[in-house]
């Protein structure tokens, strides 16, 4: 009898993958020369894993060529982080009902705060989290500087044990051009690539394999939002978004941010897609006012591609720009836009959590000035709103709610899907 149990079990271990997954996300093992040789290979089982630089692809930095299959997050990174449900999927039934039970309980400041995505300032983080009640604190490279994982992991914890309600912490880890944490070799050996650099590199096996490194490092870090993918569609190497963006068409670039989709929401990362209606070739909104002047048609035809398939792969979060777009509105910047927000909503069938850009980019601040922008931003359909001098902006709109400006039931929905939101990325609502 033992030889025969002795046999099964040789057979079952002759049945097993021989595909290895290799346990270690460092940039500096198992990679090519992103200037030298072409790539390995990729298989479905043994996909590639990478490194991303945020310069030129011409560099001494490496692009791995294996791919990670298990990628937990350490659970040193928060613990707030409880639920179980699927990004992608429908929130349960008990999800809604908490959410609801929650909201029913929370005071209009609370509801309030809960709308703001805002910078961090460290010296006073905890304290502004007890006077504000912030939903999320969107982090910068200065907020990495100087810091290990270790110190990054203690002091997100912190932030969220402040918060009585599970925070949004985010980042914009795009890869390329536009990189928060992987600028410092004490969370990464080297900055991650562009979307381009990979495509180019590795096709998308790399861009899924780089999309998972760059999840299990935020995540392990207490970061639960990187806004990204960049949906802006543009192969004009003029145009001022072009190298965050794909760098092809937009049948091309939707399926790329389908995969990034889908890939963050495997691994319980949230997903943002910006910058909604579509960038185009307009200049730099962070510097001054930009005005689209192209027909609906071709973001009908073009530029809505992206979001939609973002939006069918279970994006969480959509941002949009502070460009003026006329053929939509022919006055307001999108991010303040009952127009824009209406397309958004109605045409692209978008249900989750509509955020702007940040209202401290001169597009903004030359159009309203400072203190009307949160409250006009809330007012065209914002449920989150990003800025950086909250303590004017918050106040600003518990006035309007106070007011009857801003009704309380807006402010409940927007606040309804954004504790939804929390509830599909793990966070105990």
């Amino acid at each position: 009898m033992k030889s025969f149990w002795f046999s099964v079990g040789l057979c079952l271990l002759a049945l097993l993958p021989s595909c290895n997954p290799v346990s270690s996300l460092s940039s500096d093992t198992s990679s090519t020369s992103v200037g030298s040789a072409p790539v390995s290979t990729f298989s479905s089982s043994c996909a590639a894993s990478s490194s991303t630089s945020a310069t030129s692809v011409a560099t001494s930095r490496t692009l791995p060529t294996t791919v990670t299959t298990s990628t937990t997050a350490s659970s040193k990174a928060t613990t707030r982080t409880t639920e179980s449900t699927s990004t992608s999927a429908a929130p349960s039934a008990t999800a809604e009902q908490k959410v609801a039970a929650r909201l029913k309980a929370m005071s209009t400041t609370e509801k309030v705060g809960q709308m703001f995505f805002v910078r961090c300032r460290k010296n006073t983080a905890v304290n502004d989290l007890k006077t504000y009640k912030m939903g999320g604190y969107i982090l910068y490279a200065s907020d990495f500087k100087g810091q290990t994982k270790d110190s990054m992991r203690t002091v997100l914890n912190q932030y969220q044990q402040a918060a009585e309600i599970p925070l949004l912490i985010g980042v914009d880890e795009e890869g390329g051009n536009v990189n928060r944490v992987s600028l410092y070799k004490a969370f990464r050996a080297a900055p991650f690539h562009s979307p381009q650099s990979l495509y180019a590199q590795g096709g998308f096996p790399l861009v899924i394999s780089d999309t998972i490194e760059k999840a299990a490092l935020l995540q392990s870090l207490g970061v639960n939002v990187n806004l990204a993918p960049v949906c802006d569609v543009s192969n004009n190497p003029s145009d001022y978004i072009y190298p965050r963006t794909f760098g092809k068409d937009a049948k091309q670039t939707a399926a790329y941010v389908k995969t990034v989709v889908e890939t963050m929401n495997g691994r319980k990362l949230g997903a943002v897609l910006k910058h909604f209606p579509g960038y185009g070739s307009n200049v730099d909104t962070h510097t001054g006012i930009a005005t689209d002047t192209r027909p609906y048609t071709s973001f009908e035809t073009a530029d809505f591609l992206p979001f939609q398939a973002g939006i069918a792969a279970g994006a969480g979060g959509v941002l949009v720009s502070h460009n003026i777009v006329t053929c939509m509105d022919e006055t307001l910047p999108a991010s303040l836009s009952p127009a824009v927000h209406r397309v958004l909503r109605d045409t692209l069938g978008f249900n989750g959590v509509i955020m702007t850009d940040d209202l401290m980019m001169e597009a903004i601040k030359q159009y309203t000035g400072a203190q009307k922008a949160a409250v006009l931003a809330v007012r065209a359909g914002n449920d989150m709103v990003l800025a950086t001098d909250f303590d004017v902006q918050i106040p600003a709109v518990l006035a309007a709610v106070e007011e009857g400006t801003i009704p309380m039931a807006q402010i409940d929905a927007s606040v309804t899907r954004i504790l939804l939101w929390k509830a599909r990325l793990g966070l105990a609502i």
